[in-house]
């Protein structure tokens, strides 16, 4: 799968977080150079921010090269869940895969950024601009003229296309846009402290209370994270006054009641109040929005950064498609609809939390209340306890890249925790396998990354397959027999893999097609939907 050169100007990419990290890295991945722009001087390197990073997105990160942010996290793998001081339930996540990567790693934002910081300074094709404030997005023809203010006066940085990675305050970017930023801001408060102490037993979990005596009537959120830091998060009133706790002594006392009589430090304080909101639009001619400057969603199932990080690798390989000449600029329509449709999940699932969390009126907080306690004694009404549905990939069943398969359906949103089934749309899982002339690999998400993988189960001539592949697309194209690479055969099981099929996979991973018995067109016609050539 050798990428040719790209010789044209770069991808603008405006913000410098972890979302306009990564879509940096996997451009100069594929070949595509970057202006990174950013309107800050230099890193804010404040409180731990999005902690909570899921498999898929560790994933994404080590395909550029981040294998330290799951390295150096902390790994957790229990939720449980308290009404007063009874604990309702607990889970655990499910690998159908076994991938060697954890279900969830709690880690500082900032940490997370320093890694990615030290790949991208010795990454010649990104050019990094902190100082650049974006005034004005001019599109002309096929650049665009990103106008900035600089500290050395005004410039203009010419890009073939821009993603808009500007975070949750990038409202002149969403103006000069042009897009809608509709939603709503939940009226209480949160107050967030990262605290250093010494917790037995909580290294490893997740813990959320309903109504505990710290804190009645509302919640508390207790989060593990690396060298012995805990995030605790406590819903306060819309009224609370940080300043006014800290003086009056509250905040030591709301932190004893939960830490007890162990020594701590504060390391970091803040209070939040959040947010449900998302553009109209995820593509503005050729400026694609992500992240936070996309979709805001309260943050209790870890869906925000996350839900960045997917939306990076999925612009990044659509616009590294288009300007390589692979596919046609309407790929980058699917993004908008993809990325799209997956915020549009997301702020379902968080507003339905919040309305649990946040009741609006009594009828709501009796409702509530009936749920918990029925909880307490009936273990079939714990599912209806509301703490937060964790993160997980979006799935492009009803993408136009997918290829419906008539033998493989989607069955619906499964228990939390699970995967569905693996159907034409859905993420691949990942696994062990060995390729004979890839030593480096040891998974197959590491396979799928370099352009289209087709498998191939028995019954199914490879070579022939390659050759249909080869004259479908201009993209890069490999084959592999399944039963070549999945020597434990953990992949066939996951896949529940039958004879006489091809599985067709994007370079994110996604399923675009499992064909049986596929005859060449019906395989060319798989590729070019995948590609946006045909619908």
């Amino acid at each position: 799968m050798t990428k040719p050169a790209y010789i044209g100007p770069p991808v603008g990419i405006i913000g410098n977080g972890p979302v306009g990290q990564t879509t940096a890295l996997l451009l100069a991945r594929w070949g595509i150079p970057v202006a990174l722009l950013d309107t800050r001087h230099d890193r804010d390197a404040v409180g731990s921010k999005a902690i909570c990073q899921q498999r898929d997105v560790l994933d994404i990160w080590s395909s550029v090269g981040a294998g330290a942010i799951a390295a150096d996290g902390l790994t957790w793998t229990t939720a449980r869940t308290f009404y007063r001081d009874e604990e309702l339930s607990s889970w655990s996540f499910v690998d159908p895969g076994h991938s060697p990567l954890p279900a969830f790693v709690n880690i500082s934002q900032c940490h997370s950024e320093q890694i990615l910081d030290s790949l991208i300074a010795a990454q010649p094709l990104i050019d990094v601009r902190w100082g650049h404030d974006v005034t004005a997005i001019e599109q002309e023809g096929d650049h665009i003229w990103l106008a900035c203010a600089t500290s050395a006066g005004d410039v203009e940085v010419p890009v073939a296309y821009a993603v808009a990675c500007a975070g949750a305050r990038g409202d002149r970017v969403r103006r000069l846009l042009g897009v809608s930023f509709d939603g709503q801001s939940f009226d209480d408060l949160f107050l967030i402290c990262d605290i250093r102490a010494d917790l037995p037993g909580w290294e490893s979990e997740r813990r959320f209370y309903f109504d505990p005596a710290c804190n009645p009537g509302r919640q508390v959120l207790i989060h593990p994270c690396p060298d012995s830091m805990f995030r605790i998060d406590w819903q306060v009133p819309a009224d609370f006054d940080l300043d006014a706790e800290i003086a009056q002594g509250r905040l030591d006392a709301r932190i004893r009641q939960i830490v007890g009589d162990r020594p701590y430090e504060i390391v970091w304080q803040s209070v939040y109040r959040f947010h449900s909101r998302c553009v109209d639009r995820m593509r503005v001619g050729r400026v694609l929005l992500a992240g936070d400057c996309a979709h805001l969603v309260a943050p209790f199932g870890a869906r925000g950064l996350n839900a960045g990080v997917a939306d990076a690798e999925n612009a990044a390989w659509k616009l590294a498609f288009v300007l390589h000449g692979w596919a046609p600029g309407a790929l980058l329509d699917s993004y908008a609809d993809e990325r799209l449709a997956a915020a549009h999940e997301n702020l379902e699932i968080t507003n339905r939390t919040m309305r649990f969390l946040v009741p609006h009126n009594e009828i709501e907080r009796n409702a509530r209340y009936r749920v918990l306690e029925e909880a307490r004694a009936a273990p079939e009404a714990r599912d209806r306890v509301d703490s937060g549905r964790f993160a997980e990939p979006f799935w492009y069943i009803d993408s136009t890249l997918t290829t419906p398969s008539p033998a493989r359906r989607f069955a619906g949103r499964p228990p939390r925790g699970t995967m569905p089934a693996v159907v034409p749309g859905v993420l691949v899982p990942d696994g062990p396998v060995a390729v004979a002339d890839r030593p480096d690999v040891v998974r197959l998400r590491q396979l799928v990354r370099d352009g289209l993988l087709a498998l191939t189960t028995e019954g199914v001539d490879a070579a022939e397959t390659a050759v249909t592949l080869k004259e479908a697309t201009r993209a890069p194209t490999r084959v592999l027999r399944l039963a070549d690479i999945d020597r434990d055969g953990v992949i066939t099981a996951a896949l529940e893999a039958r004879p006489n099929e091809t599985w067709l996979i994007r370079p994110d991973g996604h399923v675009a097609a499992v064909l049986e018995f596929a005859a060449a067109a019906d395989l060319s016609a798989a590729v070019g939907r995948a590609l946006a050539e045909v619908h």
